[in-house]
């Protein structure tokens, strides 16, 4: 779905990737080296990411791996200099982490997204591609979500998600920078994390019951999401990256898989694949988590030209076998 004049471009162009050892950036910088980007810099602290994502990559010509925080505006300025697109992937992730500690929520999601915006705009980059989250439609109960139509954030998590959306906005139109906006709905895939207690529903699933161990679903099952495989959110970022957009098209969009799957279903989805023969067990609701989700895509088809490339079931099957093969 990249079309010849975006392929030609990656080769000359030099990118950083924020959080570039997390799952999504590690998905992201595999592909740009896979497209023989001129040169992608991982820029990374390591409290969420893994050496262990980004060391197939090493010895790569092309490649180069920075240890360091978006939250030292120092080194971000130094980090940024001779790069022409930032992808921007660093956050701490998860609603229950931010209502445990919304100061480094905070921190690292608000203050640090400041940080790489100026120190960019200091270094001259003009083009910056940001993670956003579904999680700042908050207590809007309209589906499907639309970028224009958003409610009241329920946890610290969203509250830093919009506030990135309004600090884009306001550098775009101050310092004339096209900065663009990815609300991400519940990105699954290789690559991501089962350590800590604030892992996501699909590993955490396909782990216990490879491992034979009950599952547990918060609720009663039914809360549904638009769960999206992680190269569908890698080709986003990379349309995003080359897209054309006037100064007054939108510069935010959902990406996200145009459908919704119950807990409930996902569990009989990976069950049905690994057949472990285990009940799934329920208990009480998660604070701030909403009850259903589902996202258009239209906006993003239109203005990126963004359509999954990959269908829900045939990225969890692909999840499934890549969570089988480490063992």
């Amino acid at each position: 779905m990249l079309n010849q004049e975006i392929l030609n471009n990656i080769q000359t162009t030099r990118f950083v990737v924020t959080g570039g050892a997390g799952f999504i950036g590690s998905n992201l910088v595999k592909e740009l080296l896979a497209l023989k980007a001129k040169k992608v810099i991982v820029f990374d602290d390591l409290s969420t990411g893994y050496l262990s994502n980004i060391e197939e990559f090493n010895g790569t010509e092309n490649f180069e791996f920075i240890k360091g925080s978006i939250t030292d505006f120092e080194q971000c300025k130094t980090v940024f200099k001779n790069v022409d697109v930032i992808f921007h992937l660093a956050a701490l992730g998860s609603v229950p982490r931010s209502i445990d500690n919304p100061l480094a929520t905070n921190e690292v999601n608000a203050n640090g997204f400041i940080n790489v915006l100026y120190a960019a705009k200091e270094a001259g980059i003009n083009r910056i591609v940001y993670s956003s989250s579904s999680s700042v439609y908050g207590d809007n109960i309209d589906l499907p979500k639309v970028e224009s139509k958003i409610g009241a954030p329920l946890s610290p998590y969203a509250v830093s998600k919009r506030t990135n959306e309004l600090y884009a906005k306001v550098f775009s139109d101050v310092y004339g920078m096209n900065i663009i906006g990815l609300r991400y709905f519940n990105v699954f895939g290789p690559k991501q994390s089962l350590k800590g207690p604030y892992s996501a529903v699909i590993p955490i699933f396909i782990s216990n019951l490879l491992n034979k161990e009950t599952c547990f679903i918060n609720g009663t099952g039914e809360i549904s999401r638009d769960f999206t495989f992680v190269s569908n959110v890698v080709l986003a970022n990379i349309l995003a990256a080359y897209s054309h957009l006037k100064k007054e098209d939108p510069k935010l969009f959902n990406v996200a898989m145009e459908q919704q799957v119950s807990l409930n279903e996902l569990y009989e989805y990976i069950e049905t694949e690994i057949q472990s023969g285990l009940e799934v067990e329920y208990r009480d609701k998660r604070k701030g988590d909403i009850d259903s989700s589902k996202a258009s895509i239209a906006m993003a088809t239109r203005f990126l030209g963004y359509k999954p490339n990959v269908q829900f079931k045939e990225g969890l099957v692909q999840t499934i076998n890549w969570y089988k093969n480490q063992g």
